[in-house]
């Protein structure tokens, strides 16, 4: 075992790294591992479907934990789901009949109920794909990540109702036990509380999003990964609720490889699955472009809506449950659980490919599009007001904060500061800080925000990097001709900074020291006597 093990991880990895050589995701790489282990007819590892599922359950947990409710309750959200859903099947429908009248075999003499089953198969799109694009983004709490996660949830909601009604049996009475998620989840949080930053507070994580949600759900009939999902939702208000997300960020992130290696393990295709899925191919440009209609007929702006219906441009694993569920059903053969996980691979690849272009790409498709009237936008999409500011900070996170009062309260400076979190933002609002909801990485909204010509110096301050790289192009291109200055954790960003015209690129860590020397050379200072003011003490000392 421990053989196998180790061959499957150095065929993970060559490929994983193969595929970031090339300038693909990682992700394209292990759904390649998935395939080649299968063809070199090497021992199936059981444990690695364990893997998959810890990794899918850490994943709607860390969801839940970021997760505003309200969003699920916007037209943009339940009624695009709703309406893209019922077109999807339609559409598919019709494909893939016109796919056997024109003899393709593994279509051809299939019954309308089978067809229908398949077509509603792939109206899904893959929370754990579209997830992990917009985290390796930075891009997660953007109105359009907040949009597309709020569709997933739906799509999930919907596969839970499918699958009790197919099942055969109602959960169990038991599901009335439910109710208590409540009172405990409010007790738990208090023990929350008291467990410090380290290991106790991630194993309180795992425990939580495994027992109270994935065990408890699957006990009463339902679908556990959804009870991960809700519990981290009952957790999402407690102030260490991000602070969680990430500490769990890199297990969830190592546990998911095992998720994309595993669809390759389901079969291998051959000429005529292969042809069928590239049939299936065809209709994901379709459900992109439904998408977008849908949304930009809701009020989104077209890059909003774009972005949205590129990240949802894939297939979901829950069409492989689909699928399973019309094999046990007698309505599909079991050759369709090979063809649709070979669907779903070659999905994510496309998605992949089309996602990793950049959001200049984007751009220039809605440059393309019919002008749309900003006064009846949404809110959060209608051009803002930097005012009469000195200086526009990029992220309002712990660094950005941390300046803006600096700037503000020690250097009399008047700034505004910009961040993509709409709840966070009207949080700062609420606190008195001057603080506009926009996407620092969107040309569009630096070319609709309205300022004065006072402003001077962009702070860039999003927590990572390739958010930054992309504000700088995008500050460049709008014609911004003043100071920049960004933050940085590692040296190579640091340089790539300097190499690319910054004026100032900053260390945080760096900062943290020089921070802490400076405030111990005031301590010195205080404990000899002298004087509290002398220069080398910081006077933001707390």
């Amino acid at each position: 075992m421990t053989t196998t093990v180790a061959i499957y991880l150095i065929i993970t990895f060559g490929l994983g790294g193969f595929a970031m050589a090339i300038g693909l995701p990682p992700l394209v790489g292990f759904l390649a591992a998935g395939f080649a282990i299968n063809a070199l007819h090497i021992e199936h590892v059981p444990q690695l479907g364990i893997v998959a599922d810890l990794g899918v359950t850490l994943l709607l947990f860390a969801i839940g934990l970021k997760l505003n409710v309200g969003i699920l309750f916007h037209k943009e959200v339940w009624l695009s789901t709703t309406i893209h859903m019922m077109l999807s099947v339609v559409i598919g429908y019709v494909l893939l009949w016109a796919g056997g009248v024109a003899g393709v075999s593994m279509l051809v003499g299939q019954s309308p109920e089978t067809i229908a089953l398949l077509a509603f198969a792939l109206s899904f799109s893959s929370t754990v794909f579209v997830v992990k694009v917009l985290e390796e983004r930075g891009e997660s709490n953007s109105l359009y990540g907040r949009v597309a996660i709020g569709i997933l949830v739906m799509q999930d909601i919907i596969a839970v109702v499918f699958l009790t009604a197919t099942g055969g049996h109602l959960p169990s009475w038991w599901v009335f036990s439910l109710v208590l998620l409540w009172p405990l989840t409010r007790v738990m949080r208090r023990i929350w509380s008291r467990l410090g930053h380290g290991e106790m507070q991630a194993l309180f994580g795992i425990t939580m999003a495994l027992v109270a949600g994935y065990a408890w759900f699957s006990a009463v009939g339902l679908k556990g990964d959804l009870g991960a999902l809700i519990v981290g939702v009952l957790l999402a208000s407690h102030p260490a609720a991000s602070e969680l997300s990430r500490s769990l960020f890199h297990l969830k992130e190592l546990l998911l490889v095992g998720f994309f290696v595993s669809i390759g393990l389901t079969g291998l295709p051959d000429l005529p699955t292969i042809g069928v899925a590239l049939l299936m191919l065809l209709l994901l440009p379709v459900k992109a472009g439904l998408w977008v209609a849908l949304l930009s007929l809701l009020k989104m702006r077209y890059r909003s809506a774009i972005l949205t219906g590129l990240s949802l441009m894939n297939y979901s694993e829950f069409g492989l449950i689909v699928v399973s569920v019309g094999v046990t059903a007698k309505l599909l053969d079991k050759a369709w659980l090979v063809e649709m996980s070979i669907a779903v691979a070659l999905s994510f690849v496309v998605s992949a490919l089309v996602n990793g272009r950049g959001h200049f790409m984007v751009e220039k498709l809605a440059t393309r599009l019919p002008p749309q009237d900003e006064r009846t936008l949404l809110a959060e999409e209608r051009p803002q007001d930097a005012g009469d500011a000195d200086v526009v900070i990029l992220g309002m996170g712990r660094v950005g904060l941390a300046a803006y009062q600096r700037l503000t309260g020690h250097h009399g400076v008047k700034v505004v500061g910009v961040d993509y979190d709409g709840p966070r933002v009207q949080t700062l609002k609420r606190e008195g800080y001057n603080v506009i909801e926009g996407d620092a990485t969107d040309l569009d909204f630096w070319n609709r925000l309205r300022h004065s010509e006072s402003v001077h110096t962009a702070l860039l301050a999003m927590h990572r990097h390739g958010a930054n790289v992309t504000a700088l192009e995008c500050l460049r291109e709008s014609g911004f001709a003043g100071q920049v200055a960004t933050v940085a954790r590692y040296d190579d960003e640091v340089n790539w900074a300097k190499n690319h015209g910054v004026d100032t690129a900053f260390n945080i860590y760096a900062g943290a020291g020089l921070e802490l020397a400076d405030q111990a050379a005031g301590l010195s200072v205080v404990a000899r006597g002298g004087d509290n003011d002398a220069p080398g003490r910081s006077r933001n000392a707390t």
